[in-house]
């Protein structure tokens, strides 16, 4: 499902900012089952964390793609934002900035109902779940329609704006 975002960030030139709504995703993702049974990264052992997502975020930056993400949270947060919070050094490490926004911080924004990418602002991909969290049928719909592009845009700055960064961020 993730290729369609793979494949547009490998030609992203600028940025790429990723807006995540949901308060849980996939939770049968052997990863979070693993953490729900006590297993925890080691941020010193590099290589038992480091996966092909990391190797694509690591080379977009690393050709000065500035990417950023931001998630809002209900607090207290569920067990699957906490197994993200527990995992998100590793997205730091590959390049990625995080900021995390507690969603009663959000009551005057407004945002798209689905979580989102935009490249280089000029393609924006959306990312359908269903309400357990699973990819729905429609997975990742790719949209270069100026107006949604600028919409979601715009969207993300307003929630990126009063986000907390990652390394301030204490969930409740």
């Amino acid at each position: 499902m993730a290729t369609a975002v793979r494949e547009a960030l490998a030609t992203a030139q600028r940025s790429a900012v990723h807006l995540e709504m949901r308060d849980s995703y996939m939770r049968d993702d052997p990863a979070f089952i693993a953490w729900q049974e006590g297993h925890r990264a080691d941020p010193d052992d590099r290589s038992s964390w480091w996966r092909p997502w990391l190797d694509v975020v690591a080379e977009a930056t690393s050709r000065g793609v500035a990417m950023r993400r931001c998630r809002i949270v209900s607090e207290p947060v569920s067990d699957y934002i906490r197994y993200e919070y527990d995992g998100t050094f590793t997205n730091v490490a590959a390049g990625e900035r995080v900021r995390w926004l507690p969603r009663r911080r959000t009551r005057d924004l407004a945002l798209p109902g689905v979580d989102f990418w935009v490249m280089d602002e000029a393609v924006v991909i959306y990312n359908h779940f269903s309400g357990d969290g699973q990819w729905s049928e429609l997975g990742m719909e790719v949209v270069r329609d100026p107006a949604l592009v600028k919409l979601c845009g715009a969207a993300f700055e307003s929630a990126w704006e009063r986000g907390i960064d990652h390394a301030e961020y204490r969930p409740a």
